[in-house]
C-alpha cells in the first residue's frame, strides 16, 4: 500500500446505479476535502440516468506537493490516483451499459489536475471532462508529452484569474494542449473569484452532460 497508497479506498455511490445508468461521471475531490464533498455537487448538477462516483484518496490528498512540482515528488500518490481513475472508468463500462463516450471525468483543485492529465494520457472519446479550478500535472508542460486524439471530447476548464494555487499560465497551457489533442475546449477565466466552484460553471457542466444523455437516446 505504500507504493499504491489510493488503492481500494472507498468510493462513494450518488445518482443512479451504474447497472441501470445511461452515462457515468467519476468525481474526483482537491487536498483537504472527500469524497462527500465532491459528490455533493452531484445534487447541483441534478442530471436524471447519470451515476455519479467519488473515490477517496489516502489522508485526504492525492499527491502531497503542488501540482506544479516535479512529478517525481508527487509519486507514488499521482500514479497511485490515476490507477484509481483507470480502474472506475473500467468498472463502469464493464456494466455494458454505459459506453466510453459517456463516461465524464470531474474534478475540483488537485481533482481537476487529475482529471486533466488522465485524460491527456489515455486519449480517447469522452463524455466530458471538467476541471474546476486545475491544470495539467508537471514543473513543466509541454504538447510534446502528450498524444493522441480526444476525438472532440469536450473538454471545460473553469479557473479564477487570482487563483492562489493555480497559475493563469497554466490553465492556458493546459487548454492549448488539450486542443492539440483534439478536445473540444471551452475555458472560462472567472475575475477575481478565488478558489472555489460556481454556477456558471456548473451550468457549462449540466449543458455538457445533458447532450451527452441526448446522445445516449
Amino acid at each position: 500500500m505504500m507504493n499504491d497508497p489510493h488503492r481500494g479506498r472507498a468510493v462513494l455511490q450518488a445518482g443512479a446505479d451504474p447497472t441501470e445508468a445511461r452515462a457515468a461521471m467519476i468525481m474526483l475531490h482537491g487536498r483537504g476535502a472527500d469524497a462527500a464533498d465532491i459528490i455533493a455537487l452531484s445534487r447541483i448538477i441534478g442530471i436524471d440516468g447519470m451515476a455519479y462516483l467519488a473515490p477517496e484518496a489516502a489522508g485526504h490528498t492525492w499527491y502531497p506537493y503542488s501540482f506544479l512540482a516535479p512529478v517525481e515528488q508527487n509519486e507514488p500518490g499521482r500514479t497511485s490516483a490515476l490507477r484509481v481513475i483507470a480502474q472506475l472508468v473500467s468498472d463502469v463500462e464493464n456494466t455494458g451499459n454505459i459506453g466510453p463516450d459517456r463516461v465524464a471525468l470531474l474534478g475540483f483543485s488537485q481533482g481537476a489536475c487529475l482529471a486533466l492529465e488522465f485524460a491527456a494520457r489515455n486519449p480517447r472519446r469522452y463524455g466530458g471532462i471538467f476541471a474546476l479550478s486545475g491544470g495539467l500535472i508537471g514543473e513543466t508542460v509541454s504538447p510534446q508529452d502528450y498524444s493522441g486524439s480526444l476525438v472532440d471530447t469536450p473538454v471545460f476548464l473553469g479557473c479564477s484569474d487570482v487563483d492562489p494555487h493555480i497559475p493563469l499560465t497554466r490553465v492556458k497551457e493546459s487548454s492549448a494542449i488539450m486542443e492539440a489533442l483534439g478536445a473540444d475546449v471551452t475555458e472560462r477565466i472567472y475575475p477575481g473569484m478565488g478558489h472555489t466552484v460556481i454556477e456558471d460553471e456548473i451550468a457549462h457542466v449540466r449543458r455538457i452532460t445533458a447532450t451527452m444523455l441526448d446522445d445516449a437516446r
